[in-house]
């Protein structure tokens, strides 16, 4: 069953991610990332705003190291390669990547980078409560093997799926170019927690 419903969730996960940026221009991206560092700003204040988004930025840098999208840097030069297929290439690179699409995508990363920026600035208070959670599902389960009673194996795979549901609906919403709820982001880890930590105490390993 968790096996199941963590490769249906990946499924639509991944078409989901691959459909907005062809449903949405950059423009809506950049205006949805100004709008929440605007009420980051009034929220948290205009030191921890910008520290946000720095963060963001850096963490786009580093995606764009990583990425498979070639930029014009990376484009070989005249030097090394006959002048009429360097302009074939490059014009071949500018049709591939340089649309709509890609740049939709570039800005897709940025709004998620800023709002997994925004859920970081929340974890050193929230990170007691999850570390809590999943300790008392660790004492659960020890209690429940010194006093032999059964494990429940039904109800972990039921919060370990309502766990995976839940993640990847985080990742949906974060590339949605759409205002989310400001306490949204911090019940996040929240209920992951008390998932995870419930799914501990029924966990049963067989012998």
């Amino acid at each position: 069953m968790i096996r199941a419903v963590a490769v249906l969730s990946l499924l639509v996960l991944l078409v989901l991610v691959l459909y907005v940026p062809s449903a949405h221009p950059p423009e809506r991206f950049l205006a949805q990332l100004r709008a929440e560092h605007e009420a980051a700003t009034a929220y948290w204040g205009a030191a921890p705003a910008t520290r946000m988004l720095d963060r963001a930025m850096r963490m786009q840098d580093s995606t764009a190291e990583v990425t498979p999208i070639p930029t014009a840097k990376d484009a070989p030069s005249p030097a090394s390669v006959n002048g009429a297929v360097s302009r074939e290439m490059s014009s071949v690179n500018q049709r591939l990547f340089n649309n709509a699409y890609f740049r939709s995508v570039d800005a897709l990363l940025l709004l998620a980078s800023f709002r997994l920026s925004t859920l970081r600035e929340w974890m050193p208070w929230l990170a007691v409560f999850v570390l809590a959670a999943v300790v008392d599902g660790g004492f659960a389960r020890l209690i429940k093997a010194k006093e032999f009673l059964q494990h429940d194996p039904e109800m972990f795979a039921l919060y370990a799926s309502l766990g995976i549901v839940t993640l990847c609906a985080t990742v949906v919403g974060f590339v949605l170019p759409v205002t989310l709820p400001p306490l949204l982001l911090p019940c996040v880890p929240l209920v992951v927690g008390v998932l995870a930590g419930r799914a501990l105490g029924c966990f049963h390993r067989r012998g």
